[in-house]
Formats: C-alpha cells, structure tokens, sequence
C-alpha cells in the first residue's frame, strides 16, 4: 500500500470515529433535553405527546388532594389563564405549598393529566422560575383572572 493510501484510510478512520462520537453526544443530549411549557401552551397542544417535559407556574389553590396510600398527590398547575391536573407519587419538597410556585418534570397522559416524575417547589418567596414568571405576567396582561382546569379526572370530578 502506497503511503498516500494509507493516509486516505488514516483520514477516513479519523472521519468515521469522529462520525460516531458526535452521534453518540447527540444521542446523549436528545435524551436529556427537557423543554419548559406553560399550562397555556399545554392546553393549547404545543407540549410534545410521548415525551417528558416541565410544566410551571402556580399550585391553584384547593387543588392538592392525597390519595389514601400518602404518597400519590393530585394537585393543579395553572398560569392564572389555564390549568393542567398533575399526578405526582412520591415525597413532596417542604416548599411545596398551595398558591405557591412549583415546576413538575413528567409526561402528559392520554387523559389529559400530567404525569409528574419529579416536582420542585421554589426556593423563597420572591423566587419563581423565569419561564413561570414570564407566562404569569402575560396571563395577567390578557386580563386571564380566572384558572380554567384543561382536564378534570373522571376520578376526580365526584370530590370537585
């Protein structure tokens, strides 16, 4: 083999391992990569189906209901326009509270329910999510005073 060859196979390895290490990176990133949605933009269908997103803004008041096992809450994200049903298992953040802040990793449901993973409650009181503020401020713009729920759980509409 000539040595010009051999540089040809050198650079097209080189090519090829880089080819597959850029893959593999982006393959790593789509899987991580969390988009932030407001209950308006999910009532409106522009959150993904199938995939798992954050949804934020505001706990709506007498919305937080326990199931009998302690661990399983229901409670309502809204944006003082619309709002969306959560389901979360497992151990709320001390912080979490009614009326107050709150982003929820997880996945829309076929029912219309999100279905939270992860749930993070804001750090004082004068701390709120940027994407959570910013949607609030433009809710409140429109002159949205009152929360629509987008869905209410069959299991849920006798205790409303």
């Amino acid at each position: 083999m000539k040595p010009r060859h051999k540089r040809f196979v050198f650079i097209g390895l080189g090519l090829l391992a880089l080819g597959v290490a850029t893959m593999l990176v982006l393959n790593a990133f789509q899987k991580n990569l969390v988009f932030f949605f407001t209950p308006t933009m999910v009532a409106n269908g522009e959150a993904p189906k199938g995939q798992s997103f954050r949804i934020g803004g505001m706990v709506e008041d007498g919305s937080l209901v326990r199931d009998g096992d302690g661990l399983t809450v229901h409670f309502v994200v809204t944006d003082t326009a619309k709002g969306v049903p959560v389901t979360y298992k497992g151990i709320l953040p001390d912080l979490f509270k009614e009326g107050k802040g709150a982003v929820a990793q997880g996945q829309l449901g076929v029912d219309g329910t999100f279905v939270a993973s992860e749930v993070l409650a804001k750090h004082d009181e004068n701390y709120m999510p940027p994407e959570a503020a910013e949607a609030l401020a433009k809710a409140k713009a429109s002159g949205a005073q009152e929360s629509k729920t987008l869905v209410v759980p069959e299991s849920k509409k006798d205790s409303l």
